[in-house]
């Protein structure tokens, strides 16, 4: 398979390593020093594009792949929401994008136990639920892209929670709230920490990811994945989670 690589940075200097080592080609790497190189014919000919970049560049790298024909994987938060509308139509209209909020296998895993127990939970209404993200200091989003997907997972579950909020300190959290604690510290790779507590006890769940691998890994597989499959893709459509 022929991989265009856009951005590459520590993530896409890793899923190159990564995709080398699976057996496939880079046929081009797109920088912020070579954007107009996304209207080469290596890019037009390549058969997937995987997008790390920053949340101000995702949506117009997306757009220029899908006017270059190139199925993109993305794994750039922050931006998605703002257009999800667009792209689910232009997905329904013969375009491919496979975004997740983060490609780790285990984030995954987590994610299904994050559902299992907020269903679990909302039987059980003296249990309040915080959650507390980590991140490196480069990181400029925040809550996490992954959070705030974990937040609207628990809110999808947990009926007495109608939404979510950052807990910074300075915005008041109603009983109805889930509220999310941003960290930025060092060169932490990411850690997210679900906790439910009550008078009598306390169930925490944790998900720290020790290196930046399992992304890399996991956006190459979706970058098979997205190969064979077509429209609005995720992770839950690649583990079956």
């Amino acid at each position: 398979m022929k991989i265009a690589l856009i951005g590459y940075g520590k993530m896409g200097k890793l899923v190159k390593e990564t995709a080398e080592r699976r057996g496939h080609d880079i046929s081009c790497i797109i920088d912020e020093n070579n954007t107009d190189d996304m209207t080469s014919e290596a890019f037009r000919q390549s058969d997937v594009a995987i997008e790390f970049t920053t949340p101000d560049a995702a949506y117009a790298n997306i757009m220029q792949a899908f006017k270059a024909g190139v199925k993109v994987v993305s794994g750039t938060t922050g931006w998605f929401d703002a257009h999800q509308e667009e792209i689910e139509t232009l997905c329904r209209n013969g375009n491919t994008l496979f975004w997740s909020s983060n490609f780790s296998i285990g984030v995954a895993i987590f994610s299904a136990v994050n559902r299992y127990l907020a269903g679990i939970m909302d039987g059980y209404p003296q249990y309040d639920v915080a959650m507390t993200e980590t991140h490196h200091i480069h990181k400029l989003d925040a809550p996490s892209g992954t959070a705030i997907k974990l937040a609207q997972d628990i809110l999808a579950h947990l009926h007495r929670k109608t939404g979510w909020v950052k807990a910074d300190g300075n915005a008041a959290t109603t009983s109805t709230q889930l509220p999310i604690a941003s960290i930025r510290e060092g060169e932490v790779s990411g850690i997210h920490s679900i906790r439910y507590e009550s008078e009598a006890d306390i169930i925490t769940i944790t998900h720290e990811a020790k290196n930046r691998k399992g992304f890399a890994l996991g956006a190459v597989l979706a970058a098979e994945y997205a190969h064979t499959h077509n429209g609005l893709l995720n992770m839950n459509d690649l583990f079956k989670l």
